[in-house]
């Protein structure tokens, strides 16, 4: 099962749970930082480097001795990555997000693609824990090409835990598309509340079954929680606002080792998940859950 820990908006608290649930995993758990413009789950965990490798998109390059400028290439980019520009076309490879369909539909055979960097991903070995990790390069805006360049690493075999980008726009949407289940991280704010209703719209628009999770429990009032209940949403986990919590987070720490007691919440939370998803068609249901491992 891949799980896809997400939200609606940023400082929710969505690493915190990642790293997390993966340490009460099982052994071979993946955890997959895809928030490749600002990834931290580094941050938490201790392990040794196995390999960095440089991720590229695919590129239209236009044959100008073919081009006639007629701009079906431009017409078709929904991200204005190509432009007809007289009686030949221009690239702008930094917005590509390497579809291909501006090679499809030019009917000169004009446009034909090539690799460019645009970022890296790196694989450490962190005890129990395998985890993968994409970097973008800096001045690069296309997100998605190396999202799915580092889900191309998950392990078919192995369950996998993906630290999704936040917000609902394309990079989250994404992680969203490797996953079987989606697991909400949000807060009882206002803004938390209006931003989960957009993530859930998200999953579901995808077909991704959902869960939520509420950090900082006990600061707010309980409209999350009756939002949940309206949507037929389970309510996984709620974590307490807790001080220790952010201290444990400051200095890079597992909040299950830096506070043991939490540890059981976490399982439970492994377990609640396994209890209320909904295989994905995408991809067949293991027999043999590595979530369900170490407790």
């Amino acid at each position: 099962m891949i799980i896809a820990v997400a939200s609606g908006k940023g400082g929710t608290g969505k690493t915190t749970v990642s790293v997390n649930l993966a340490g009460v995993s099982g052994p071979g758990i993946q955890l997959i930082d895809c928030d490749v413009e600002t990834p931290n789950a580094h941050l938490f965990l201790r392990g040794r480097p196995i390999s960095e490798e440089a991720a590229g998109n695919l590129v239209p390059r236009i044959d100008e001795s073919a081009c006639n400028g007629c701009g079906d290439c431009s017409d078709f980019c929904q991200f204005n990555a190509i432009a007809a520009t007289g009686r030949t076309a221009m690239v702008f490879s930094e917005l590509c997000h390497g579809c291909g369909g501006c090679m499809l539909v030019c009917g000169r055979n004009a446009i034909s693609e090539v690799d460019s960097r645009i970022g890296s991903v790196a694989t450490m070995d962190c005890g129990h824990i395998r985890f993968v990790q994409g970097r973008l390069d800096i001045g690069i805006s296309s997100v998605s090409p190396l999202i799915h360049a580092v889900a191309k690493r998950i392990k078919p075999d192995t369950d996998a835990i993906l630290d999704a980008p936040p917000g609902t726009s394309c990079p989250a949407v994404a992680t969203l598309r490797h996953a079987d289940f989606a697991l909400l991280v949000t807060e009882p704010t206002p803004f938390g509340l209006h931003d989960l209703e957009l993530a859930v719209a998200t999953a579901r628009e995808l077909g991704v079954p959902c869960g939520v999770v509420i950090n900082r429990h006990g600061t707010g009032d309980g409209r999350i929680q009756a939002f949940c209940r309206d949507e037929r949403i389970p309510v996984l986990l709620e974590l307490p606002d807790d001080r220790r919590i952010a201290e444990a987070y400051s200095q890079g720490r597992l909040l299950i080792d830096a506070l043991p007691e939490y540890r059981g919440l976490f399982a439970q939370l492994r377990d609640a998940i396994l209890e209320h998803n909904i295989p994905s068609p995408k991809r067949p249901a293991s027999t043999a859950s590595v979530l369900g491992g170490s407790r």
